[in-house]
């Protein structure tokens, strides 16, 4: 019962601002709605207090073998709720013969 969630990948589009620098655009992303994948919590969270309180906590996302996801270093995916940051690069895991075993990828939820 691993791989039985819904999320959803949430891609910005860019816009170029008055100083010709591209940015994200999170007002025009779009969204894209993936199935049979695991999200768990990873590792601890964490605090910081020095102007507000703030907990941090890790998650990570799983694919099943055999199952490459269009997932990016600048997408968002959207969990049971909550709204999570990819944080680096997405770990794509070689297949023997070639392709894709599966995916991880490091989320972070800031609330």
């Amino acid at each position: 019962m691993l791989f039985t969630q819904i999320v959803t990948v949430v891609r910005p589009a860019t816009v170029t601002d008055e100083y010709g620098n591209r940015t994200p655009d999170w007002t025009a992303a779009t969204r894209a709605t993936v199935s049979g994948v695991n999200v768990q919590p990873q590792g601890g969270g964490s605090e910081d207090t020095d102007d507000r309180q703030i907990t941090v906590t890790d998650w990570r996302l799983y694919t099943p073998r055999g199952m490459d996801l269009d997932l990016r270093e600048s997408d968002r995916i959207e969990a049971g709720g909550m709204t999570l940051q990819v944080t680096g690069k997405v770990a794509r895991w070689p297949a023997p013969g070639g392709g894709v075993h599966h995916i991880e990828a490091d989320l972070k939820e800031v609330d």
